[in-house]
């Protein structure tokens, strides 16, 4: 399979580590010239080290004014914008029933407009390359997972209903847009790897019990998948969330 990416530029967001620094790798393996972005500038800088020909944007793109900047940035240093991943969320919060208004004003802000402002900000470049955006969601956007904040449910859910209704008007300006909603991935410092820390007895009997493949999945797995969104393979999909987990959601 011939992915055809050689050339093309990816401005990555939230990509100093974990499942966005290995999207960064991937589309760089496939020839692209990749913008790496984080609101740590250490982080991001020390990241940016192994992408010969990359940039490193530091920026909060939760913030509308931030988020022009960065895509200004990434224009300004490769001319040109083909692909944009919007990979900043987290799911850490609280636990279900202990939700504040400050609480849902962070997690929605974090897991929706960190991605409708990147999304607004790269329009008028992706629209002049016929460009492709790939959303970071989750399957907790698309069913009930036991323990998983409300909070960040919520937020994903609304990504993903984002996700489909944008796809008509922005298919108008020749751009795709995609989710990958993911399970649970394994990486440095994630959930997972606290969780296994504590009780690894718990995690397997959890992975045997909800998880078809009785394993974690590990970044790469989602990097692939995004390559694979990015690429003139996947022409005719658009609007669509597509789940990796390992067989755990059953809607």
């Amino acid at each position: 399979m011939h992915f055809n990416l050689n050339g093309k530029t990816a401005l990555i967001t939230g990509s100093s580590k974990g499942i966005g620094l290995a999207i960064a790798r991937a589309l760089y393996a496939e020839g692209c010239k990749v913008a790496l972005n984080s609101r740590n500038l250490d982080e991001l800088t020390k990241a940016t080290e192994e992408f010969v020909g990359s940039i490193a944007v530091a920026g909060d793109v939760t913030q509308p004014a931030d988020a022009h900047r960065i895509v200004s940035e990434v224009l300004n240093s490769f001319h040109k914008l083909d692909i944009l991943v919007c990979n900043v969320g987290s799911g850490r919060s609280v636990a279900p029933g202990n939700e504040t208004a400050e609480e849902w004003q962070r997690m929605v802000s974090l897991n929706l407009w960190g991605t409708t402002n990147m999304v607004e900000a790269s329009r008028s470049a992706l629209s002049a390359s016929k460009g492709v955006i790939v959303c970071m969601s989750s399957i907790c956007g698309i069913e009930v997972v036991l323990d998983a904040p409300v909070t960040y449910s919520v937020a994903k859910a609304a990504l993903n209903a984002y996700v489909r209704g944008i796809a008509r008007p922005l298919s108008k300006q020749g751009i795709r847009i995609n989710a990958v909603a993911p399970g649970n991935i394994l990486f440095d410092n994630s959930v997972w790897t606290k969780k296994l820390n504590e009780d690894p007895l718990a995690v397997q009997k959890m992975l045997e019990r909800d998880v078809s493949l009785s394993r974690l999945g590990v970044p790469q797995d989602i990097a692939s998948l995004v390559v694979y969104l990015s690429s003139t393979c996947a022409s005719f999909a658009t609007g669509a969330i597509w789940t990796i987990d390992g067989g755990q959601a059953r809607s």
